[in-house]
C-alpha cells in the first residue's frame, strides 16, 4: 500500500506518514489530532464527520487519504479567524441550532460549503442543502433560522 507523507489541511502543508486506505476522519482525529470532525454513523449517512474538500463538503469518514492527499481540505477547526467565529458558528449560538453538540460541526461545515455556493438560499434550498445531515436532538427549524441569518450578515460583510 503506497503512504500517504502530506495532507494539505487548513491552509497549511501537513506531514503525515499514513497508509492510502485509511479514512480521512481517521487520519484527521488520530494522527493530526483536529477532533472536529466526528465519528457518527462510519458510513457517510449522518454528516458528523463533514469537512470540506476543495470547498466541497464530504463525509470523512468514507474518503480515503490516497484519494485526496492532493486537495484543499478545511476543518472546523479553521473557520474561526482573530477571534471571531465564523458567521455559520456565530448564527448557530444566536438560534441555541445545537443541542448535545455533536452533529454541530457537520452542520456548520455543510452549511459553510452551502452558502459558498448559493449566498442566498431560499428555505427549500437550505433544506435541500442539509439534507443527510442529522441531529438526533431534533432542532432542524433552528438550524435552518441559523443559516439563513449567516446567509443574511455574509451578503452584509
Amino acid at each position: 500500500m503506497p503512504r500517504i507523507k502530506e495532507l494539505h489541511v487548513n491552509g497549511k502543508q501537513v506531514p503525515v506518514d499514513v497508509d492510502s486506505e485509511r479514512t480521512l476522519l481517521s487520519v484527521l482525529r488520530d494522527d493530526i489530532e483536529l477532533t472536529g470532525a466526528k465519528y457518527g454513523c462510519g458510513e457517510g449517512e449522518c454528516g458528523a464527520c463533514t469537512v470540506l474538500l476543495d470547498g466541497v463538503a464530504i463525509r470523512s469518514c468514507r474518503a480515503k487519504v490516497g484519494n485526496i492527499a492532493a486537495k484543499k481540505i478545511t476543518t472546523v477547526e479553521s473557520l474561526e479567524q482573530n477571534g471571531r467565529l465564523h458567521p455559520v458558528q456565530e448564527a448557530f449560538l444566536t438560534h441555541d441550532a445545537m443541542q448535545c453538540g455533536y452533529c454541530t460541526t457537520g452542520m456548520v461545515m455543510v452549511g459553510v460549503s452551502l452558502l459558498q455556493k448559493n449566498p442566498n438560499p431560499s428555505e427549500a434550498e437550505i433544506i435541500r442543502g442539509m439534507d443527510g445531515n442529522i441531529c438526533r436532538c431534533g432542532t432542524y427549524r433552528r438550524i435552518i433560522a441559523a443559516i439563513q441569518e449567516a446567509s443574511q450578515n455574509l451578503r452584509k460583510a
